[in-house]
């Protein structure tokens, strides 16, 4: 360090001692400090993606001088407003590929937690999630940042040719950068890196799917969290093909022609609006656009599935809510999705759903039958065929299914983050905190005073229900459905 660097980072430990300066690639960081711990925010693990960097691989850091503010929250990546996302909608840039840490200590070698926030790919960001106390003492906390919507998942031909023949997932080739970053650096901040468990929610979780299947990813990280999510969510996989007609549809929109240099030059306000307008065949609501997931050539040469199955036995806890979302596109949609869904055995699957008979009140815990429908398609039946892979590899599984709420009505997509990450309980003391601590920390969620949570074999399918009266042990969730489905 020269003298002029050391004086910077001792006037900055002076102004702002409430955490150490530390170096990482890039140059020095400056945190602050929350409820005992060391929070540090916004720390590039990759250039810029703008400009001529837009829809390429994530480039190295660039070396910044003196000593980095990392105390301040970082803007999301650029997304459209959703209503739901609003202050990430306000505060996103293209500068977006940073991460957070949250850390008992500098010293020592903890495990490591690596959060993927949920949004369906195209919206959202880890928010305030570095604030958490998950984990005490015990865990390093870090929370990315990945290019999304029309910015990280478009294919296109021109990028094709420009890349060798591989187009998109940009978004999952910067979550690897950002694994990559924490392999090299976690160390220095307290973490193992040998102890990875990557975890997500939602699109999250698609995404810690397909990193457990993408060979690329295979040695960054060491277990994985998936919580409502899982590679495609049940949709047939996009071709680059598919894929790259949809980039002609962005053509089309922004009167690029094709050419790679005029799509680069478009504005952000232009690309957000034209990612709006955008459309798949295969689905029955653009709003999951993002979620069929490309066969780019570059992250996933073959489909998940198939790197899933050649790919190394990691543990992993896989789940779904008993009631998560809404039938996309709403009722007028429901016997295309199920045909689409069900294929050749369709007609089970309306007669598992009474689909002759008169609509039925809603399910205490189920809900309405579109919302049956929906939940069994996208996320319980897509988790019990993930659980299958993993347990046939000789995986420690563990599956849950959640239900619970504050109000103690009916659960909901991502009603479980308060209970992993912030300080709900159930069945008075009860935490799924508890649990994920102990699976980060030991490979293992069982721990002393938890009820029991079995392991899912391909011959027990066992899996751990979290409701108001207690952890609840089961088998075969729904498998009267499920077993008609074969998706993932």
């Amino acid at each position: 360090m020269t003298g002029r660097m050391f004086a910077a980072v001792v006037a900055c430990a002076m102004l702002m001692a409430a955490a150490p300066p530390v170096a990482v690639e890039g140059g020095w960081l400056q945190g602050g400090e929350d409820n005992g711990a060391l929070i540090f925010r916004g720390i590039p693990f990759a250039a810029p993606p703008t400009e001529v960097r837009r829809w390429k691989a994530p480039a190295a850091v660039i070396p910044w001088t003196g000593v980095r503010d990392a105390t301040k929250p970082a803007a999301a990546c650029v997304q459209n407003d959703q209503g739901w996302n609003r202050e990430d909608f306000i505060s996103g840039r293209e500068d977006c590929l940073t991460l957070d840490i949250r850390t008992p200590a500098l010293a020592g070698k903890r495990p490591v937690l690596v959060w993927i926030h949920g949004g369906s790919n195209r919206a959202g960001s880890p928010g305030d999630m570095i604030r958490s106390r998950f984990g005490g003492g015990e865990v390093v906390l870090v929370a990315i940042r990945y290019r999304l919507g029309i910015f990280g998942f478009l294919s296109h031909r021109g990028l094709a040719r420009e890349a060798g023949g591989a187009s998109g997932n940009y978004g999952l080739m910067d979550q690897i950068a950002a694994l990559a970053w924490v392999q090299r650096n976690i160390a220095r901040l307290g973490g193992d890196p040998r102890r990875v468990t990557i975890a997500g929610e939602s699109a999250g979780a698609q995404d810690v799917g397909l990193l457990l299947a993408a060979p690329a990813a295979r040695s960054l990280f060491a277990q994985a969290v998936l919580e409502s999510g899982t590679p495609g969510f049940g949709l047939p996989w996009r071709s680059r093909e598919q894929a790259e007609r949809i980039g002609d549809q962005a053509d089309a929109l922004l009167d690029t022609g094709g050419e790679v240099a005029k799509l680069r030059a478009a504005s952000v306000p232009a690309l957000l609006q034209a990612d709006l307008r955008l459309h798949d065949e295969a689905l029955e609501a653009d709003d999951y656009m993002w979620l069929r997931t490309t066969i780019d050539g570059a992250v996933l040469s073959r489909s998940p599935r198939e790197h899933l199955e050649e790919g190394p036995a990691k543990p992993v806890i896989v789940g779904s809510n008993r009631l998560e979302l809404d039938l996309p596109g709403g009722r007028p949609h429901r016997d295309a999705f199920l045909a689409r869904a069900f294929g050749a055995r369709e007609a089970e699957a309306r007669a598992f759903y009474r689909l002759d008979q008169p609509e039925p009140a809603a399910d205490p815990r189920l809900g309405t039958l579109d919302q049956q429908i929906a939940t069994d398609v996208t996320f319980r039946c897509p988790a019990e065929e993930m659980a299958m892979i993993m347990a046939r590899k000789g995986a420690p599984t563990w599956r849950y299914d959640f239900d619970l709420s504050p109000e103690g009505d009916r659960t909901s997509h991502a009603a479980e983050l308060g209970y992993v990450f912030g300080d709900l309980r159930f069945a008075g003391t009860l935490s799924l905190s508890d649990y994920w601590t102990r699976f980060v920390v030991a490979g293992d969620p069982n721990g002393t005073g938890l009820p029991a949570w079995p392991r899912y074999t391909v011959d027990t399918r066992r899996h751990l229900a979290f409701e108001p009266t207690g952890a609840i042990q089961g088998s075969r969730l729904r498998e009267e459905i499920c077993r008609l489905t074969d998706r993932l």
